[in-house]
């Protein structure tokens, strides 16, 4: 039976170290960190994670800064938050929360955030700093993984990674960071051929094309790592009640599975805290330059 790879408890701990960071530092500056979420519209999953980044901030201590705008925000609203934001010494991370509704260009308003405050890590300035190898605000579902892998002793070098998703949050990154620790990596996506075959040569296996159960025992090798990226919410049959999976078919996979993250309480909890980690070295950066 795999080792399951326990994201919210590792989230935990790492989100206790930021909290006792910050009331250390607060002591010596005139304020905490501050985090600023943008959110456009009544999404429904977006609002309840804004919810959860919101509450991550009160405990940890850091000052939250939202934004909820009505659907029919235009573009240049947005933008002008933004610059605001960008001048504004309080803040140290912005963020964008997506989807975003069809009339406003997202891709415009990432890049018109200052990179130094790029919570996210979408910047390209921040994504060019890790095709390079540089230290920068790193994406953060990829960056969580990476601290999965770190907490559990999985070396990355030398081993064949397969990342199956080829997006700017996920799938790109994720090879980059893979790339960065020495893995041998290969970037899969819907128009690969023979998927499953090449799926079954990864060491470590990063799902993330948001497919319910899309990955089944016969696409993974044994004893790989699986790391499940994927959240789905799916209706049950029989009780008519909704519940969250992965892109893995995790009750297949696990017996078959060196490793594996759970759906829920995977990737997910690491996500927002390594959002709030980037806010945290964004502020320490803007202090101790």
């Amino acid at each position: 039976m795999a080792q399951r790879l326990d994201g919210k408890a590792l989230a935990n701990k790492i989100q206790s170290q930021l909290a006792a960071d910050i009331n250390h530092d607060s002591e010596h500056r005139d304020r905490p960190p501050g985090l600023a979420v943008l959110m456009v519209g009544d999404h429904p999953a977006s609002a309840a994670y804004v919810r959860n980044k919101e509450r991550a901030c009160e405990r940890l201590g850091i000052a939250s800064f939202g934004s909820h705008l009505p659907a029919d925000t235009s573009q240049a609203t947005v933008a002008e938050i933004i610059d605001q934001l960008n001048q504004d010494d309080r803040v140290d991370g912005i963020l964008v929360q997506l989807p975003l509704p069809d009339h406003i260009d997202a891709v415009a308003l990432l890049n018109r955030i200052d990179p130094a405050k790029d919570a996210d890590g979408l910047h390209p300035e921040n994504m060019g700093r890790l095709i390079r190898g540089e230290s920068g605000l790193r994406s953060c579902t990829p960056a969580g993984v990476m601290a999965v892998l770190k907490e559990y002793n999985i070396e990355p070098a030398g081993k064949k990674a397969v990342v199956l998703g080829r997006s700017i949050l996920v799938g790109k990154p994720m090879a980059l960071m893979l790339l960065e620790a020495n893995a041998t990596v290969t970037i899969a996506h819907s128009r690969t051929q023979d998927l499953a075959e090449l799926c079954r040569q990864a060491d470590i296996l990063v799902a993330a094309v948001g497919r319910p159960n899309m990955i089944g025992a016969d696409w993974v090798k044994p004893g790989a790592t699986v790391i499940d990226v994927g959240i789905n919410r799916i209706q049950d049959a029989e009780s008519g009640k909704s519940r969250l999976v992965g892109d893995v078919d995790f009750a297949s996979v696990e017996p078959l599975a060196g490793a594996i993250t759970p759906v829920p309480g995977g990737i997910g909890p690491m996500t927002v805290t390594m959002l709030l980690h980037n806010t945290v070295l964004s502020y320490r950066k803007r202090f101790n330059g």
